[in-house]
C-alpha cells in the first residue's frame, strides 16, 4: 500500500511540475521573446512596462483559463469514460458543444454580443448546452432510473440536430457573422474578461474537488452497475451526481472559450496508460495533464506561424490524434 500511494504521490508531483514548467515557458515564448530570468523582476517592477503588459495583461489570462478549461475537458472525459465505461465517450459526446455552437451561432447573428459585450457570447453557450442536456436527461430518466446508454444515443442524435442547425445559420450569415461564428466554433483562449476567467478557475477546481469525493464510487461503477450495488454504493444517485459535474464543467468550458476538442478524449486515454483505472490518482492527474496539454497547444497555436494566431482547437485535433493513434496501436500490440 505505501508504495502505490508512492507512485501517486510521483506521479501527480510530475504532472503538477510538467504544468508549472509548460505555464513558464508559456510565459517567455511570443512575438515579444522574454527571457525566463526576467520574468520575475519584470513583474515584481510593476506596472509602466510594456513587458509587464504583455506578461499579465496578454499571456498570464490565456495560462490560468488554459488551465481551467484544458483541466475541466479532461476531468469531464474521465468522469463519463468511467460511468459510460466506453473508452470513446468524452464531453462532446453528450451534444453539449452543439447545443452551446448554436446558442452562440443566434447570439452573433441577432447582434446580441453588440448589445450586451463581453459576457452576452458565454451566456448564450451556456445556455444553448443548458438547454440541450435538460432534454437529454429527462428524455432518459424513468422511475428515477438513469439509462445511461440512451443518453449517449440521444445526446449524439442531438448533436447532430444541433450542428446541422449551425451549419443552416451559417449558410444564411453575412460574411462577418460568418467569420465570428466559425472563429468561435474553432476554439480559442483569447478572453480578456477576467470575471469568465476566474469563474471557469473556480467552478472547474469546484467540480475536480467534487468529483473527488466520489472517486472510490466511480472505483465500483466502472466494475459495472451490478457489482456496484453489490458493494453497497447508491448507483443511480451517484450517476446523476456525475452527469451533473460532467454537464457542468463541459457546459462552462464550451461557453467560455469554445469547441476544442481531443482534450476529454485524449487526455484521460494517455494518463490510465501511465497510472492505471484508479479513479483517486486518475481524477487529479488527468486534470493537471490537461491543463498542461492545452496551455501547451495554445503557445504551439501563437508561435507556430506567427504572427498569424492559429485556432487552439486545430493544435489539439493534431496532436491529439496522433497520440491517440499511438495509445491506440500500443494497446493492440500488446494484446
Amino acid at each position: 500500500m505505501k508504495s502505490k500511494i508512492n507512485r501517486w504521490v510521483c506521479s501527480i508531483s510530475i504532472s503538477l511540475a510538467a504544468l508549472v514548467l509548460v505555464s513558464i515557458i508559456f510565459l517567455s515564448n511570443g512575438s515579444a521573446g522574454i527571457p525566463v530570468g526576467k520574468i520575475i523582476p519584470i513583474i515584481l517592477e510593476g506596472k509602466g512596462t510594456a513587458e509587464y503588459s504583455i506578461l499579465l495583461d496578454i499571456r498570464l489570462p490565456r495560462i490560468i483559463l488554459g488551465f481551467a478549461i484544458g483541466g475541466a475537458l479532461s476531468l469531464a472525459g474521465v468522469i463519463l469514460q468511467g460511468m459510460f465505461r466506453n473508452p470513446l465517450v468524452e464531453p462532446y459526446t453528450l451534444g453539449i458543444s452543439g447545443g452551446a455552437a448554436l446558442g452562440a451561432s443566434l447570439c452573433i447573428i441577432l447582434r446580441l454580443n453588440r448589445i450586451i459585450p463581453g459576457i452576452s457570447l458565454p451566456l448564450s453557450g451556456f445556455l444553448g448546452a443548458l438547454l440541450v442536456i435538460l432534454p437529454v436527461y429527462f428524455l432518459n430518466i424513468r422511475k428515477g432510473v438513469l439509462r445511461v446508454h440512451g443518453l449517449l444515443l440521444t445526446g449524439v442524435m442531438i448533436s447532430f440536430i444541433s450542428s446541422s442547425l449551425v451549419i443552416l445559420i451559417l449558410a444564411i450569415s453575412r460574411t462577418e457573422d460568418l467569420q465570428s461564428i466559425i472563429f468561435w466554433i474553432m476554439g480559442s483562449l483569447e478572453e480578456p474578461n477576467w470575471f469568465l476567467i476566474w469563474t471557469a478557475c473556480i467552478v472547474s477546481l469546484l467540480c475536480l474537488v467534487f468529483s473527488y469525493i466520489f472517486c472510490l464510487d466511480m472505483n465500483a461503477l466502472s466494475l459495472g452497475e451490478e457489482e456496484a450495488l453489490h458493494l453497497g454504493i447508491d448507483v443511480e444517485k451517484i450517476k446523476k451526481l456525475l452527469f451533473l459535474i460532467a454537464s457542468l464543467l463541459t457546459g462552462i468550458s464550451v461557453s467560455v472559450a469554445g469547441i476544442i476538442g481531443f482534450v476529454g478524449l485524449i487526455v484521460p486515454h494517455f494518463v490510465r496508460m501511465f497510472v492505471g483505472y484508479d479513479h483517486r490518482v486518475l481524477l487529479v492527474v488527468s486534470f493537471f495533464t490537461g491543463a498542461g496539454f492545452l496551455i501547451f497547444c495554445d503557445m504551439l497555436a501563437r508561435t507556430v506561424i506567427a504572427p498569424v494566431e492559429l485556432p487552439v482547437g486545430v493544435i489539439t485535433g493534431i496532436l491529439g490524434g496522433s497520440i491517440f493513434i499511438y495509445a491506440l496501436s500500443r494497446r493492440l500490440f500488446e494484446r
